[in-house]
C-alpha cells in the first residue's frame, strides 16, 4: 500500500510540475522552454561536426596535398599518371587492368614472351595492305592480296597451336585454376598478335628464356 501511495504522489508531483511550467510558457511566450539536457561545451560540438580526426599522412606527397587543402595541380596530377603508366608498365598487379591481373595471367604473358610469334607481324601486315590497296597498280594489289590470305591463315594456325600450348603449360602450373581454356587461349592470341615493343605491361622474359 505504501508503494501505491508513493507512486501516486510522485505522479501528482509530475503533473502539477507540467502544469506550472505549462501555465509558466503561456504567460510569457518569448520564455523558450528548457531543452531537459545540459548544453554541449564548444569543443565537443566541433568535434562531432568535423568527425573522426584522419590518420596521419603516409608519405610527402599526401602530406603536400593535405597542406594545400587537397587542391592538386596540374602537374602533381601529371606526376601522378606517369608513375601510374610505370607501374602499370613494370607489370604490378595493382595498377593494371582486371583482365590482366592475377599469376595466371602474368605466367601466359611470359609463355608468350618467350616465344618469337609470327602473329607478331600482323599490324604490319596490316599497313602493308592499306598501302597497296592505295598503289594504282593491280599486279601489286594481287600479289599483297595473295601474301595476305597465306600469312592470317598461317597466324591462324598459329595461333590455335599456341593457345593449346598456353593452356597445357597452365594446367600443369596451376591445377586448381578455373579459368575457361577458351579466354586463356584469345588472351595468349591477343597477346601474340601485338608487336613487342607495345605490349602492356611490358614483357619481363626475353625471347628464347625458359619460363
Amino acid at each position: 500500500m505504501r508503494f501505491l501511495r508513493r507512486n501516486a504522489d510522485e505522479a501528482a508531483e509530475t503533473t502539477t510540475t507540467e502544469d506550472v511550467s505549462a501555465e509558466v510558457t503561456s504567460a510569457d511566450p518569448s520564455r523558450t522552454p528548457g531543452k531537459g539536457r545540459p548544453t554541449p561545451k564548444r569543443r565537443e560540438a566541433e568535434g562531432k561536426r568535423r568527425g573522426p580526426v584522419p590518420p596521419p599522412p603516409r608519405t610527402q606527397r599526401e602530406a603536400l596535398k593535405r597542406a594545400r587543402g587537397n587542391k592538386v595541380s596540374k602537374e602533381e596530377r601529371r606526376a601522378a599518371a606517369v608513375e601510374r603508366r610505370q607501374r602499370m608498365m613494370a607489370g604490378e598487379d595493382k595498377y593494371l587492368l582486371p583482365r590482366d591481373r592475377g599469376p595466371v595471367k602474368a605466367y601466359i604473358r611470359d609463355v608468350v614472351d618467350s616465344r618469337r610469334n609470327l602473329m607478331g607481324l600482323f599490324m604490319p601486315l596490316a599497313i602493308l595492305v592499306f598501302v597497296a590497296l592505295i598503289v594504282p597498280a593491280p599486279a601489286i594489289q594481287q600479289y599483297a592480296t595473295l601474301l595476305t590470305t597465306f600469312m592470317l591463315l598461317a597466324m591462324v594456325v598459329e595461333g590455335f597451336v599456341l593457345g593449346r600450348l598456353v593452356n597445357r603449360r597452365v594446367r600443369l602450373k596451376f591445377p586448381n585454376d578455373t579459368t575457361r581454356g577458351l579466354s586463356i587461349g584469345w588472351y595468349s592470341f591477343i597477346r601474340a598478335s601485338q608487336l613487342r615493343k607495345l605490349r602492356v605491361p611490358k614483357p619481363r622474359v626475353n625471347p628464347g628464356d625458359k619460363v
